[in-house]
């Protein structure tokens, strides 16, 4: 199958770059720099951004078998400057650092920039700057801080941006890379049905006649997994619900009856509240949460799994930004940003062999295979729910008051929502505990309580997100019932800070 290699420098943006190729409906895999090996069927490379200097001896660096293919490749912030540094370019230091928006304006005409405008909005994430280009290149666009902001050489299909074009804050984004592909002649191979197929090809290769217990949050990825597979190996799948005591209001119980009336799914359900709360006990710093969270699950799976007759395969329903953000891809220099449950916090020796069959795929393909299922649509687009659950929702340590303060807020927040139908406007909406102290006054008498916070959140790829601008007279609304109906809370706040520089959730 023809394809474009992602060739990943450690960027948090990546997987965004091969999103960005399915949704053209382009089959494309992401490799780490320093693990190409076989390009059989590659017609060109996108070279991604990183967090390092390209000209620095030891740092990350482009494979040779990249340049000696012959296919074109898109260079992309530090992509562009290691292409120029390896082909005889400069690249300067200055400690200047871009980030955000900027404006760049055309300098010559680029088949990379067909269709677009010849000034437009673009976003920047960089510290070096490429200062002077190899011989045969020549500068395509400008901007005040980046004199170079994009360049090309024509004869070889090579182009270089300093700015990110897979990111949706660039605007002609999606256009820039369409016209890439046209210097690849690619033509469109990937779709739903593809993604099923090949999914189908590699769990019965995988897994044979072997028995597979999902650990199942009752989140889309987990739940779309489950009929996933449940299509693919029937009785062979066992389902296994963990009430870790971190779950939203009567969470389990829906979800349990939901997947049973919806799929015909049976799931046992587990009551390990004590365990859990009781190792997270004192606990107050996230990473170490999440670890202990994602240590004890495996526990409890495995626990389970030796009451179940020939149990070989732990699945779990992983997808990408999960192990982009935990910097789980290879010996890519990534920086971690945050340990998912089902990622950075698995043990290093496990009884079972782990299944993930949507660990390269993002949020928005899973919910498409769950629509090319049937499943129904509060399946499907049901908002996000963290493994780790509550326990990254209370901030700081977790205790039986604060979770059930936090999931009365959450469920009127989720709940009013819905009633306003703005639930499906919004991509994850969530309250979250924060352990500070505010004065407030209920009535005549004076109090001094914890705050609640509220966020909600627009994305297409949870990689970028902006706040949901929800009507001031409805936070107000919430606001309100929240301090009313809950003892203990003084004051609610509600977060509006884009993704990034924050993430979409607060631990």
């Amino acid at each position: 199958m023809q394809k474009i290699l992602v060739v990943d420098f450690g960027s948090q943006y990546t997987q965004l770059i091969a999103r960005r190729l399915r949704e053209l409906k382009i089959y494309s895999e992401v490799c780490p720099w320093d693990e190409i090996t076989d390009i059989e069927n590659v017609e060109g490379f996108i070279l991604s951004g990183g967090p390092e200097s390209s000209n620095i001896e030891g740092n990350p660096n482009i494979n040779s078998k990249i340049f000696d293919s012959g296919k074109p490749i898109l260079g992309v912030c530090y992509g562009m400057q290691v292409l120029a540094f390896q082909e005889g370019g400069q690249i300067v230091n200055e400690g200047k650092k871009e980030f955000g928006h900027a404006q760049i304006k055309m300098e010559s005409k680029s088949s990379i920039f067909d269709d677009t405008d010849n000034n437009f909005s673009v976003w920047m994430s960089h510290g070096d700057k490429v200062e002077s280009l190899p011989e045969g290149y020549e500068v395509i666009a400008s901007s005040d801080n980046s004199p170079i902001a994009a360049f090309q050489n024509q004869v070889k299909s090579y182009y270089g941006l300093q700015f990110h074009p897979e990111v949706t804050h660039t605007q002609h984004g999606t256009q820039i890379i369409k016209n890439f592909l046209k210097s690849c002649n690619v033509e469109p191979n990937w779709d739903s049905a593809d993604i099923l197929h090949q999914i189908d090809i590699d769990v019965k290769e995988s897994v044979g006649n072997d028995r597979v217990l999902l650990a199942l949050s009752g989140g889309v990825d987990s739940t779309v997994l489950a009929a996933v597979l449940y299509k693919i190996i029937g009785k062979n799948l066992t389902c296994v619900m963990v009430d870790h005591g971190l779950l939203r209001k009567d969470e389990a119980k829906n979800v349990i009856a939901n997947l049973y009336e919806k799929i015909g799914l049976k799931v046992y359900l587990v009551n390990s509240q004590e365990l859990f709360l009781g190792r997270l006990e004192g606990v107050t710093d996230p990473e170490t949460k999440r670890k202990i969270i994602g240590n004890t699950f495996i526990e409890v799976f495995e626990e389970e799994s030796k009451k179940l007759d020939g149990i070989a395969w732990l699945a779990q329903g992983t997808i990408y930004p999960d192990v982009i953000e935990s910097a789980g891809n290879s010996k890519s220099k990534a920086k971690v940003i945050k340990s998912h449950h089902n990622v950075g916090g698995l043990p290093e020796r496990m009884n079972l062999k782990l299944l993930e069959p949507f660990r390269m795929l993002f949020k928005d393909e899973v919910r498409k295979i769950g629509k090319e299922l049937g499943l129904p649509h509060e399946i499907v687009e049901r908002h996000p729910f963290p493994g780790p659950g509550l326990g990254i929702r209370v901030i700081g340590e977790v205790n039986k008051e604060r979770l059930e303060r936090l999931r009365e807020a959450d469920h009127i927040f989720l709940s009013e929502l819905k009633n306003y139908d703005l639930y499906y406007s919004a991509s994850q909406a969530y309250a979250f505990y924060m352990p500070i102290k505010s004065v407030g006054v209920v009535g005549d008498n004076r109090i001094y309580a914890d705050v609640i916070g509220l966020r909600s959140v627009n994305t297409t790829d949870f990689m970028t997100a902006k706040a949901t601008n929800l009507p001031h007279d409805f936070i107000e609304h919430v606001s309100t019932r929240i301090v009313n109906e809950i003892d203990g809370i003084s004051r609610v706040v509600y977060d509006i800070t884009s993704k990034p520089p924050a993430t979409i959730e607060w631990e």
